[in-house]
């Protein structure tokens, strides 16, 4: 019997975190002191003792340890959680942290952001980001091993400047496959801002009141405003896909729709702006000639 009682409590030893063993021995404690006052209240007035009023009394002060353990081991843990969660909180809202994801990494635009002064605290970058970007990198298609190279030259270059502070975090939730949903939990734990490039992983975090910084979204804000009826200087590239149009591009790579330009691909004319269309994917300014000569 005591051997069996002896492997029982090296099984539980193993099994239960010393957390939660600490709950249970405190609750079990204050369940036997509840179950002594019990037994007075209860048993006061009796005189002569029984095997069944033995019984009882037994019963009712294991009932008590028991209940007591349960409820101080679930207790313990959740308060151990929550003031954990609590002084995670406190300590990283004072840092600012701001999580980089895959797609802005590889994108590089964060490298020249972080240059201006305009991103406050710190960026942190998750281990599980690295390994990605890592088996990016070693990637069998090119262009999937560049764009891992990048992405870790990027990291390289952001690390190099002093007055960046930039933070690697060990944190990663195993039983969370997924890369976006950890990300995502990790920036609910430390309260932090998610930077990206990614609409759905956008979306899914606001969705879940996690603060988003979107690049695009910062680089479409920032591009110069075109009215209709401005003139504008643009080189023809190539041809659009409505009969004779022609396509150029602003220096920040908003697209230009040129009616009757087809003709003038390679020159340099100048348009005036008809329209300008904003979409979710940026904006597109369709104009037409404003002379009937080229300007270059």
């Amino acid at each position: 019997m005591l051997a069996v009682l002896t492997l029982f409590l090296e099984f539980i030893l193993r099994k239960v975190s010393s957390k939660a063993m600490l709950g249970a021995i405190l609750g079990g404690i204050i369940g036997l002191v509840i179950s002594f006052f019990l037994l007075r209240v209860f048993f006061l007035n009796v005189v002569e003792s029984s095997g069944l009023l033995l019984y009882l009394q037994r019963s009712l002060s294991v009932l008590c340890v028991l209940t007591g353990a349960m409820i101080g081991m679930t207790r313990l843990q959740h308060v151990s959680m929550d003031f954990q969660r609590s002084s995670v909180s406190e300590r990283h809202l004072s840092k600012n942290y701001k999580i980089l994801d895959t797609s802005v990494i590889i994108d590089g635009r964060i490298a020249d952001l972080s240059e201006t002064g305009f991103l406050e605290g710190v960026l942190l970058i998750p281990q599980f980001i690295l390994q990605e970007l890592q088996h990016i990198a070693d990637s069998a298609d090119s262009i999937k091993r560049n764009r891992g190279r990048r992405g870790l030259e990027i990291l390289h270059k952001i690390q190099k400047r002093v007055d960046i502070q930039v933070e690697i975090t060990e944190q990663d939730f195993p039983e969370i496959p997924e890369i976006d949903a950890k990300l995502v939990e990790l920036a609910k734990l430390m309260e932090a801002k998610l930077i990206t490039n990614d609409f759905n992983l956008n979306k899914v975090a606001e969705l879940q009141g996690v603060s988003v910084l979107n690049v695009n979204e910062l680089a479409n804000a920032l591009k110069p405003v075109v009215l209709p009826g401005e003139e504008i200087e643009v080189q023809v590239l190539k041809e659009g896909k409505e009969y004779d149009q022609g396509i150029a591009y602003l220096d920040d790579g908003t697209m230009i729709v040129i009616d009757h330009a087809k003709k003038l691909i390679g020159q340099t004319v100048g348009v005036s702006v008809t329209s300008v269309l904003q979409t979710t994917a940026g904006r597109m300014i369709f104009g037409q000639l404003a002379g009937s000569t080229p300007v270059k």
